[in-house]
């Protein structure tokens, strides 16, 4: 269906109006236009309203999509699972078995295998690009960070390939240390970021992370909030910390769970000052639906542990969802889809009724925070970089698992072929 080099033009496929800009088309209540692309060395040459007269191959309304951009993962964690499993599903179960794990077998060697499995799981489901965060304590930084920047050189043209540090904001009192960090971050390209707890001196912490990232011209990306604790107010104080200091740059803020428990005049005084602030939001449905409210008793959990995006969207704060962990200690399943990312998503979160530019949050805005241009969108002139998929709707597409995609990079259909868990066995004797 699709060649493997030259030109080609393929019709009658369906292309969603917050992912295709300048498509002079009729739009259905889903956002969906029947459409024809031209595809030309590589490149989409142009996008128009479907004309039945037009050559070329005919797709029957088959959904194409830009290929997805992952903002929030952990591949250095990635794959641990079957030889330090989360031992009661909780946060701290799972914040302690990786801490143990790291200490004892993140070599340069067992990181760089299990990251390099993800990033080709990751590549065959259709991801363009993606930003994983890179445990940074001492001295695992020393260790990992060399390893990112290999991978990053060996997959450049396949997937764009982020780091941002992670560690417990207690770390930053160090601040020699602290500094070294970012300097190492700086040098290779990443992005700083740190964990916020509510520990007495946040305020203070904050200051210290962005003056370094002022200092060294650095975004900044933040875990926030990952719990159920209604006192937990962290992206409040980010968002403060960011109007005090003056920060122009990026920051991308994840989890921040806690929103959902508390009042709604404190929800809304917080997200008056995320949005004037200019933070972007990522929420981690899968991870979070598996770690929140999770109960020793074995009782039903009553909530979902995802974060406020509709009131977010509504007040123009960027909006995202991504992959998080994958078979680690914090999140035993997984398999960097993106796809099962966005259908896990419209359920849990009602990504739906309208659909409204939803899939933006896979797409498009991640691919702004990460300051990739041109990616997570379709337009003549840009890379023909794309998924075809099977479904003819929102409902066909988000029913299936579709295995049977088509990914195309570089106008070319990829070989999907998934690496072999057994591939990993080696790493999980002991």
């Amino acid at each position: 269906m699709i060649p493997t080099f030259g030109s080609y033009h393929l019709g009658n496929v369906r292309l969603h109006r917050s992912l295709t800009p300048g498509l002079s088309a009729p739009f259905d209540a889903d956002g969906f236009a029947l459409a024809d692309i031209a595809v030309a060395d590589g490149k989409i040459s142009s996008i128009t309203a479907h004309d039945r007269s037009a050559d070329g191959v005919d797709l029957g309304g088959r959904i194409i999509l830009p290929c997805f951009i992952d903002c929030h993962t952990h591949i250095d964690k990635g794959h641990i699972w079957p030889r330090k499993p989360n031992p009661d599903g909780t946060f701290m179960g799972a914040l302690n078995a990786t801490g143990a794990d790291r200490t004892a077998r993140w070599s340069a060697e067992d990181v760089a295998r299990r990251m390099d499995f993800s990033l080709r799981s990751a590549y065959a489901h259709g991801t363009r690009a993606l930003r994983t965060h890179i445990d940074s304590v001492a001295p695992q930084e020393e260790i990992s960070w060399p390893v990112f920047e290999t991978m990053r050189e060996a997959w450049r043209g396949r997937i764009e390939l982020q780091g941002a540090c992670l560690l417990g904001i207690e770390g930053v009192r160090d601040r020699k240390w602290f500094d070294r960090l970012a300097k190492r971050v700086a040098a290779a390209k990443g992005v700083l970021g740190v964990v916020t707890y509510m520990v007495p001196d946040l305020e203070e912490l904050l200051d210290q992370v962005f003056a370094q990232a002022i200092n060294h011209g650095l975004d900044l990306d933040f875990h926030a909030d990952e719990t159920d604790d209604a006192a937990a107010i962290s992206l409040k104080k980010i968002a403060e910390a960011a109007l005090w200091n003056g920060f122009e740059g990026n920051i991308l803020v994840g989890h921040c769970c806690s929103l959902a428990r508390q009042p709604d005049l404190d929800v809304l005084d917080t997200l008056d000052k995320v949005a004037k602030a200019g933070l972007a939001v990522v929420s981690l449905p899968m991870c979070n639906l598996y770690l929140q409210d999770r109960r020793p008793d074995q009782t039903t959990p009553r909530w979902r542990g995802v974060t406020l995006l509709h009131e977010m969207k509504a007040r123009g704060i960027p909006v995202a969802v991504a992959s998080d962990n994958t078979r680690d200690p914090f999140y035993a399943y997984g398999d960097l889809d993106m796809l099962e990312v966005y259908r896990m998503a419209t359920r849990i979160l009602h990504f739906d009724h309208p659909v409204a530019d939803w899939p933006r949050t896979v797409t498009a805005t991640p691919a702004d925070v990460m300051r990739l241009d041109g990616f997570g969108t379709l337009a003549a002139g840009g890379d023909a970089d794309f998924i075809l998929f099977k479904g003819r709707s929102w409902t066909e597409l988000l029913s299936r698992p579709e295995s049977d995609r088509i990914v195309v990079r570089g106008g070319r259909a990829i070989d999907r072929q998934l690496p072999d868990y057994a591939e990993l066995d080696g790493l999980m004797v002991e």
